[in-house]
């Protein structure tokens, strides 16, 4: 082992306790390579420097040039922080909070002519996500029956936009630049096709197929089935059966994920290292506020106040989330999977029944 890292180990063995908390490794220039958390900071930073050559935790060590840590009150304190360290300094060595591949959202992107795409994981863009669901093939398929509904376009972001209201500044009249456009499975806002307030028409529509408080694109579906069978067209109405059926699939499986979503609102008393026991107000799956846990009746009626505050101010109840909440919340609700148990710490989220039920938790403790 080099000189430098046996100066690290000798500073981990003479300073870090086993305590809660989240440690980074910095680079030559202090840069963060790395953050990681755990419950016994100590033991962790130590396995490094037994990891075996070839091993991720080696290669981190390896080209660490500097090792900090800083305690948290509980291993969930823990996971929020080092969550939000991963969020500001993106560093080199971290996979941004492992997926799982068979995952995948549904994204609205933030583009002056937006589009619907299907993508493995969120990103800090703006857009919006709807997620997550297993399946990539079939989500890929109900984006594709939306899009073609709904006359979306699919084109690549870089393609130029020319809509109706802007043919006269552009002073040209183009074909649409796809086949989609052609046969008029698209609204061909690159050729001048629709107006912006029309396009965003449809992709309302799609949104709130998405949410789950319309459905235009299943209603247009069954009305070519019913066109089709009159027709005697028995196999493409069929073939639209199926589209209809991943489509139904699809939008059940997001309203579902909503009111799991909307289940994670609550307080949650955590229980810290040393008696630093903390509150969290937790509001559709994101943690909204957090304080210490209060020992005082002036304290307790600050925390009413705090969930008041949080519970009473207006959200839509929608599936899609910016990505900064589709992260937390995928953070949140794997927490709470995983430890099914530490439910029972939480209270419903009333500020009404919030100090009575807080009192009862701090009095039984």
């Amino acid at each position: 082992m080099s000189p430098r890292l046996d100066q690290l180990r000798a500073d981990v063995r003479a300073r870090a306790e086993n305590r809660p908390g989240v440690y980074r490794m910095r680079g030559p220039s202090g840069e963060v390579l790395y953050v990681g958390k755990s419950v016994r900071v100590r033991t962790r930073l130590l396995s490094y420097f037994r990891a075996p050559r070839g091993d991720k935790a080696a290669e981190i060590i390896g080209h660490a040039h500097d090792v900090e840590w800083e305690y948290a009150p509980s291993e969930f304190a823990a996971l929020l922080q080092e969550f939000r360290h991963i969020k500001r300094w993106r560093p080199l060595f971290n996979v941004q909070h492992k997926r799982d591949s068979l995952l995948c959202f549904i994204k609205l992107t933030r583009e002056p002519v937006p589009r619907l795409l299907v993508v493995g994981h969120v990103t800090n863009d703006g857009a919006e996500y709807f997620g997550p669901l297993r399946g990539r093939q079939g989500v890929s398929e109900a984006v594709r029956a939306i899009c073609d509904l709904l006359e979306l376009r699919d084109c690549p972001a870089d393609t130029p936009m020319r809509l109706a209201d802007q043919i006269e500044l552009f002073r040209v009249q183009e074909e649409p630049r796809c086949m989609r456009g052609q046969v008029g499975r698209c609204l061909s806002p690159c050729a001048g096709g629709c107006t912006r307030t029309e396009y965003l028409a449809r992709l309302v529509q799609a949104r709130d197929f998405l949410n789950g408080v319309s459905d235009v694109p299943l209603a247009l579906l069954r009305e070519r089935m019913s066109v089709a069978s009159r027709r005697l067209q028995f196999e493409y109405a069929a073939e639209l059966r199926d589209r209809a059926a991943t489509l139904e699939r699809v939008q059940t499986e997001l309203i579902e994920l909503g009111q799991t979503v909307e289940r994670l609102s609550f307080v949650y008393t955590v229980p810290g290292h040393d008696g630093e026991d903390r509150v969290y107000i937790v509001r559709r799956g994101s943690v909204r506020a957090e304080l210490a846990a209060p020992r005082t009746p002036r304290e307790q009626l600050a925390l009413e106040e705090k969930v008041g505050e949080v519970f009473e101010r207006p959200e839509p109840r929608l599936v899609g989330l910016r990505a900064h909440e589709a992260q937390e919340v995928l953070l949140v609700a794997r927490w709470f999977r995983l430890n099914p148990a530490e439910l029972e710490r939480t209270v419903s989220a009333s500020p009404k029944s919030t100090r009575m039920e807080c009192l009862e938790n701090r009095t039984s403790g």
